[in-house]
């Protein structure tokens, strides 16, 4: 895949399929428009997603930077999902000040000849949104691309988005958010060396130290299964700052797999996040710690026997 970022200057020389949006998370709204955008490829259209660096709502509305996942995590999804060109806008007034018109005619036309275009129900587009799907719809006419609204993914009657993702996140709904998602959420970086407290007490972990723009879910003990160069492997991860062990600046990501024994530091490794089991606990001591600890792996254990 072709990822272009933090530019824009892009061209893409052959006739495109392309899908406009924010993209965060690649829930199953996202990914149903992706498959029209796919479906092209027999066509001879080279599929495109068109986003931004940053998510201009959440900036305009003064809310939290984070995301869902990182831009490189999505890279990667995308690149899977068979897009053949990533393009991260940046949301700079060049770009936020155009008219809807001169959007189409410079940057979807002109730049990525765009032959068909997909776009959820509730698009908008150009400076102050005022630019719509009928817009789009006409503009389509005129500039010779064919224009298809895709109607919206319910779960519980509710329309799938990224805020309500983001609420399940914030709740610790791990099962609903994985639900709206379509695949399990996750955390990915390269392991690190930590304080090794974990194979003092005999029960080694990995460490990750998240980007400060990934949404996480709230500080506690989780049921995860974590994909190593290895194979994969259940196991428990806390999140939050370790407040037993004297506490840490950077909320951090911990995991002990079942069943693992090696060194894995430096190795890029992605845990995914299946249920959440208790909050993050400050003990009198490490032999308390130790029997939680040993608690919440009989916890998971009986979790995965259950599943299987």
């Amino acid at each position: 895949m072709n990822y272009v970022t933090g530019t824009t200057t892009f061209q893409i020389e052959s006739p495109s399929a392309v899908s406009l949006g924010k993209f965060d998370g690649l829930h199953r709204g996202h990914r149903e428009l992706m498959k029209h955008v796919l479906a092209r490829k027999k066509e001879g259209l080279t599929p495109v997603i068109f986003t931004f660096e940053k998510n201009p709502t959440r900036m305009f509305q003064g809310l939290s930077g984070q995301n869902i996942m990182t831009n490189e995590e999505r890279r990667d999804l995308l690149a899977d999902a068979g897009i053949e060109e990533l393009l991260e806008c940046p949301f700079i007034p060049q770009i936020s000040h155009m008219e809807p018109e001169r959007f189409v005619k410079e940057v979807l036309v002109g730049q990525l000849h765009a032959a068909f275009v997909a776009v959820g129900e509730d698009f908008h587009f150009g400076f102050q949104r005022k630019g719509d799907c009928a817009m789009l719809k006409s503009l389509g006419k005129q500039y010779g691309f064919l224009v298809e609204v895709v109607k919206k993914v319910k779960s519980h009657g509710r329309d799938i988005s990224s805020t309500y993702v983001r609420e399940a996140l914030h709740e610790g709904n791990i099962p609903l958010a994985n639900e709206l998602l379509g695949y399990r959420y996750f955390v990915s970086g390269e392991v690190l060396h930590g304080r090794q407290i974990g194979r003092t007490l005999g029960l080694p972990t990995t460490n990750l130290l998240p980007s400060s723009q990934k949404l996480l879910p709230p500080n506690g003990v989780y049921l995860t299964k974590t994909f190593l160069e290895e194979g994969d492997y259940y196991g428990i991860t806390n999140i939050g700052y370790k407040p037993t062990v004297g506490g840490e600046t950077q909320k951090g990501v911990e995991t002990f797999l079942f069943d693992f024994q090696g060194d894995l530091y430096g190795q890029k490794i992605c845990v995914e996040f299946i249920e959440f089991e208790r909050p993050e606990q400050k003990f009198k001591s490490l032999e308390e710690l130790k029997a939680r600890i040993l608690s919440d792996v009989y916890w998971g254990k009986s979790k995965i026997y259950v599943k299987s």
